[in-house]
């Protein structure tokens, strides 16, 4: 709920839920870089706060905080057309947000996001033109989220899975993301988002 609205009768049932949740959080730093060499509108940018509001309040629900901060970065271009990512830091995920996922990672197909490990950063693209908020549950849901959850739930850190294994995959991530949203139902991701916290404090010692 926000400052100034009302409790919904669905909102105050959750509330135990919430306040349980709160009491063990998980906290996981996110570093969002916005990419500079990026063209966004002012409505893309707002449309991007939404976004990211909608995705921070369904993983608080379930416990896990994102203990965010923002910071300008770029995606520069390599003589080898490999996109460099500029702005990042080993010691939290990485949300960069730009207007489009370069080539090298999309290969023509209108991607709203990626998750991957970009020279030993945990990193997350954004293509903030075809980013979305909840749509349709189990099929559609909040980009920002959809890609958090592959992180939270080890799939950056395994090989690319061929295509049978990889629409499984989504599907499996789209169900999750959808009972986060639909029932606040999230105690796997909250273990996957403690094991992920934990990974990224034995990288920053390591």
């Amino acid at each position: 709920m926000r400052p100034g609205g009302s409790l919904t009768r669905r909102a105050l049932l959750t509330l135990p839920i919430a306040a349980a949740a709160a009491e063990t959080a998980v906290t996981v730093p996110v570093r969002v870089v916005i990419d500079k060499r990026a063209k966004f509108t002012p409505e893309r940018l707002r449309y991007w706060q939404g976004i990211w509001d909608q995705a921070w309040g369904d993983f608080a629900r379930v416990g896990v905080r994102l203990e965010s901060q923002t910071a300008e970065g770029e995606i520069k271009r390599s003589p080898g057309d490999r996109p460099i990512l500029v702005g990042l830091d080993r010691r939290a995920l990485n949300v960069v947000v730009t207007d489009h996922v370069p080539m090298k990672w999309d290969q023509g197909r209108a991607l709203r996001g990626v998750a991957f490990r970009y020279d030993g950063y945990d990193t997350i693209l954004i293509g903030l033109n075809y980013a979305v908020r909840h749509q349709v549950p189990f099929f559609s849901i909040n980009t920002c989220e959809h890609e958090m959850l592959h992180v939270f739930l080890g799939d950056i850190f395994e090989k690319p899975p061929g295509a049978l294994k990889g629409q499984w995959r989504e599907y499996r991530i789209e169900g999750y993301g959808s009972r986060m949203w639909l029932f606040h139902a999230g105690a796997y991701v909250k273990e996957g988002a403690r094991k992920y916290a934990e990974h990224l404090r034995q990288q920053l010692h390591g």
